[in-house]
């Protein structure tokens, strides 16, 4: 890859809205999630000039409120799409072993069952499938094929499951991965190669010659100063916002997209005594008991949503059903007391012209609406770089020139070269660094080969390499760096995406928060009033929150989020 990661600190972002304002691109991406962060990268890696925009932080939509798995799709298997399968195991293969190993780790899961012999048979010859697929693609490698387990054998590993409801079980493998992390990789990877990027800018309309479009109009959401962007080929990869930018080119849209909530539950991890994750059936989903750093993420839920899109809800009803149907297996239920976290997010689906004749749908489509602008929708966070191509590929029929094939699949991301060697030497990074290797193995799961640069800001500043008063997993220097290296402007953009605290902690990071906003202050160039507005709007987003978590319904819990604004809010 490039020789360094790019910096996203405020004068990157200075300098990419003039380069945006300046010369006609190639290419301009909407929307910075890991679709649009894929397109960018897949776009700016076959020799093309490429801007990207975000209204919000990055990954602030679906991309940091998924199950946080990159899977084949085991459920997709049972529905005999075995190309959607074949590419998402594929794409898990390269993801573990070249693009990202350190964000992307293999993960076992048990599969209870609970009925005799003919539930064994049918589940054990998915898996058989699902191995052989993987094997044959030769992306199996690091990780096991399934095992049957007798109710022992289970009991074994899962202790904290009930012994009168299980049979047996089967244990396989799957990956996990940092979702908003991931996309901060590609963003900064994308940017080394020499893309353009900036977030908290929002689109309002296109540019027009005639009927093709041949750029946009804009907003620097941080000072209000409008922007004219003009490219040759504009991408949309807005995800659940796709209606609304088809709504601005006008007629009919051809991309329909259904929002389906899945609400999370993060707990603690002595909680649920096992040593796998464990997945199950429930009436409506899947349900996911997901192994995550010192926590468990079970759900998720999976219900139509039409109220607001950038602050979904996750409602009193939502969490007791997950609570109801995690709870069937466990011998020491789960109660809201146990509950640490709570995280919702939507998944875009496609959808055809009516609800009772469509079918509902994880793969992905490109369309080209009108001359110079392509629609990028559905998909599934695992086959992202698949999603990018095609749109890439569209783009490249709508240029004039010749435009070389997708390369991303050589492309690590930043981070990713010289992770290995470096894992290797933790304890001599350890000695060497005076922090204990546990930390080492923090960081390195959490940057890669970038960990060396927090470590030479500890180095030149020992004080940065104190644990964060509040959420004590993470150190000082994270902090500042999320804001000097990785685009965060915001203290919500820390808290919630470059780390997890709101969702790992007890109090959702309310007593992190004002040592956080002191370590922003700097390299955000921040005043007292600015620290003590950052803080306050974050405490104000925590209590509705948790008072929307208390509501019944979703229109009820909605609304109680909608009191608390974004702290740059956007147009609408």
């Amino acid at each position: 890859m490039a020789e360094e990661a790019a910096r996203l600190d405020p004068d990157g972002r200075a300098a990419a809205l003039a380069a945006l304002t300046g010369d006609e691109l190639q290419v301009l991406v909407v929307g910075g999630g890991v679709v649009g962060a894929g397109v960018a990268l897949d776009a700016v890696t076959r020799g093309l000039s490429v801007g990207l925009v975000e209204a919000r932080d990055f990954a602030s939509g679906t991309s940091s409120r998924s199950s946080k798995l990159i899977h084949g799709g085991l459920r997709y298997l049972e529905q005999l799409n075995v190309s959607l399968v074949r590419e998402a195991l594929t794409e898990r293969g390269l993801l573990l072993q070249r693009i990202a190993p350190h964000l992307v780790r293999p993960v076992p899961f048990l599969f209870p069952l609970t009925h005799h012999v003919w539930e064994r048979a049918y589940v054990g010859a998915g898996l058989n499938a699902y191995d052989a697929l993987g094997f044959s693609l030769g992306q199996q490698r690091g990780l096991p094929g399934h095992r049957q387990l007798t109710k022992r054998g289970a009991l074994r590993l899962a202790p904290a499951l009930k012994r009168s409801v299980l049979t047996g079980a089967l244990q396989y493998w799957d990956a996990q991965v940092d979702d908003a992390r991931f996309v901060v990789g590609l963003i900064r990877t994308a940017a080394s190669y020499g893309a353009q990027i900036a977030s908290r800018t929002q689109v309002t309309g296109f540019l027009r010659e005639g009927e093709r479009v041949t750029g946009v109009r804009a907003v620097d959401l941080e000072t209000g100063r409008p922007l004219e962007i003009r490219a040759q080929q504009v991408v949309n990869a807005t995800g659940v916002w796709t209606d609304d930018v088809q709504a601005m080119v006008g007629g009919r849209g051809v991309i329909n997209i259904r929002a389906s909530k899945g609400v999370h539950l993060v707990v603690p991890r002595d909680r649920i005594q096992s040593r796998t994750g464990i997945i199950m059936r429930t009436p409506t989903s899947v349900l996911f008991i997901i192994p995550w750093g010192r926590h468990w993420i079970v759900g998720t839920t999976d219900t139509e949503w039409t109220l607001d899109k950038a602050h979904p809800a996750a409602s009193r009803a939502d969490i007791d059903y997950v609570l109801a149907q995690v709870n069937r297996v466990l011998a020491v239920p789960l109660t809201r007391e146990d509950v640490a976290g709570v995280y919702a997010g939507l998944r875009p689906l496609l959808a055809g012209e009516s609800d009772s004749t469509s079918r509902l749908s994880r793969e992905h489509v490109v369309a080209h609406p009108v001359p110079g602008l392509v629609m990028i929708a559905g998909g599934k966070y695992t086959t992202y770089r698949l999603m990018a191509r095609d749109a890439v590929d569209a783009v490249a029929h709508g240029l004039d020139w010749r435009v070389p094939p997708s390369c991303t699949g050589e492309v690590p991301l930043a981070g990713a070269d010289g992770y290995l060697p470096l894992w290797n030497a933790r304890h001599r990074l350890a000695r060497a660094s005076g922090l204990h290797v546990a930390r080492i193995e923090h960081l390195l799961g959490r940057y890669g080969a970038l960990a060396t640069e927090i470590l030479d800001i500890i180095a030149a500043d020992p004080d940065l390499g104190r644990p964060l008063t509040g959420a004590e997993d993470y150190l000082r220097a994270e902090v500042g760096y999320a804001a000097s290296h990785e685009g965060a402007r915001h203290l919500d953009d820390v808290l919630v995406r470059r780390t997890h605290i709101s969702i790992e902690t007890w109090d959702r990071g309310l007593s992190a928060a004002a040592e956080a906003a002191e370590l922003l202050a700097k390299p955000l160039r921040w005043d007292d009033r600015q620290v003590a507005n950052e803080i306050s709007h974050y405490e104000a987003t925590i209590e509705a929150e948790r008072a929307s978590q208390e509501e019944a319904t979703d229109q009820a819990a909605d609304a109680l989020l909608l009191d608390a604004p974004d702290i740059v809010p956007v147009i609408s």
